[in-house]
């Protein structure tokens, strides 16, 4: 079959490798995709929102499965879009409907959800400009650190934590007064801290059955220590060492299945992945946030442990079909180290030439923020590359992947050293 993958980042690459090892893949295309997306399948130079342009490839290039790599074209209703043109309806698409992805579309809306299906999460309140002097009120009576999260989607930077009350009431000022995150920030959630260990959790569901994919850890922020400003994702480890049978069995019985017969419940159509972002406090399970996609870095390290083809896994999640699939995971653990431009997560250059990466070796080297002119891979972004490897401990696959970072180099490059010593 063809297949249409949407996205242009380190997970689109992940995606993309192993999509193409399908022996059920005849033709991969990636829009906008990159340099590394290249090598595996056909880049089309087009956005992943832009409806009409993947309409039109679509019927061009006979599409059948189409896999969503981000959060936006989803929470902008591709699935729907979808469903509601007669040309389209025939085709697979992975990925909740409108209604589904607000799930990580509005803070407010998944908070509900978990208080309505009884979910553990923090106790929170939302407020809006109009509401601004309670949420000042409100966070008096808070505990510090002060959790405030923009409603909308803020390229996962939208969330602020503080020590100081002033600081904060300050900040919601900010978020509200002068929409620090553009419309996303018309509704700020402020919650209560949770203190404990975090880990991202993957469920693939076609909205009857699921199954629960391997779990990982992120490291967001950018100094080593977990120091300074939050960014996309620094490096991964899957699975998560203290994640052992009893802790997610709790996952799956207070978290896992509420959330999926919750969806059944108020009858929104759910064919997708659900990444559930969760805190260990004390020997519980607490949700921090849902997604509607697959994490980066995670899917770097969780994918290239799926030995289920991967096809026939997102083919069954699309046409309802999941429980005739079994999953099959490689026990060996694995790790991904992202490289980023100089400067990253805020002002930092693009167009530096990346020398190295025709190196062989066993790691993965998956494309994030790269571009190819006149021959050369140059950097496009602030997260460059994620380095990937396999081993049957999470320690020798990190030596792995730090031994194959030594022998990339770029202006400015730089990199986490301590992803996972916290394991």
């Amino acid at each position: 079959m063809n297949i249409l993958l949407l996205g242009s980042g380190g997970r689109e690459h992940a995606f993309a490798h192993s999509l193409s090892q399908s022996p059920l893949c005849e033709k991969l295309y990636i829009a906008p995709g990159n340099a590394g997306t290249a090598l595996v399948g056909e880049n089309l130079a087009f956005a992943a929102t832009d409806f009409a342009a993947i309409k039109q490839c679509c019927l061009d290039k006979q599409i059948s499965l189409v896999v969503v790599g981000p959060e936006d074209p989803l929470v902008k209703g591709i699935v729907d879009f979808f469903s509601q043109e007669t040309t389209l309806s025939h085709i697979a698409i992975v990925g909740p409907t409108q209604r589904g992805a607000n799930l990580e579309g509005s803070k407010e809306f998944a908070k509900e959800f978990m208080q309505r299906h009884q979910i553990p999460t923090a106790r929170y309140a939302s407020f809006t400009k109009e509401t601004i002097t309670e949420g000042l009120h409100f966070l008096e009576t808070m505990q510090a650190p002060y959790v405030l999260k923009a409603d909308g989607l803020a390229a996962g930077k939208g969330v602020v934590i503080l020590e100081n009350l002033q600081e904060a009431q300050a900040e919601l000022k900010k978020m509200l007064l002068e929409e620090k995150f553009g419309n996303a920030s018309q509704k700020v959630v402020i919650e209560e801290f949770l203190r404990g260990i975090e880990l991202s959790c993957f469920v693939l569901t076609d909205g009857d059955s699921y199954l629960v994919l391997p779990t990982a850890k992120d490291y967001k922020r950018i100094g080593e220590g977990d120091t300074g400003l939050n960014t996309g994702g620094m490096g991964a480890v899957s699975p998560v060492p203290f994640a052992d049978a009893s802790f997610m069995k709790k996952i799956e019985d207070r978290i896992i299945k509420p959330t999926v017969e919750g969806l059944q419940k108020e009858k929104i159509t759910y064919r997708g992945i659900i990444f559930i972002g969760l805190i260990k406090v004390g020997e519980d399970p607490y949700v921090i946030e849902y997604n509607v996609r697959m994490g980066d870095p995670e899917t770097e390290v969780v994918l290239p442990r799926i030995q289920t083809d991967l096809v026939t896994l997102l083919e069954a999640t699309a046409k309802g079909k999941l429980r005739n699939v079994s999953l099959s995971i490689d026990p060996r653990s694995a790790t991904t180290v992202v490289v980023v431009s100089g400067g990253y997560p805020e002002e930092y250059q693009k167009g530096k030439v990346i020398s190295g990466l025709d190196t062989q070796g066993e790691s993965l080297v998956f494309h994030a923020g790269t571009i190819e002119k006149e021959g050369k891979i140059l950097t496009s972004g602030g997260r460059v590359l994620a380095v990937t490897s396999l081993d049957n401990d999470f320690k020798e696959a990190l030596k792995k992947s730090y031994q194959r970072i030594e022998k990339i180099s770029f202006e400015g490059m730089y990199y986490r050293r301590d992803i996972g010593m916290d394991l």
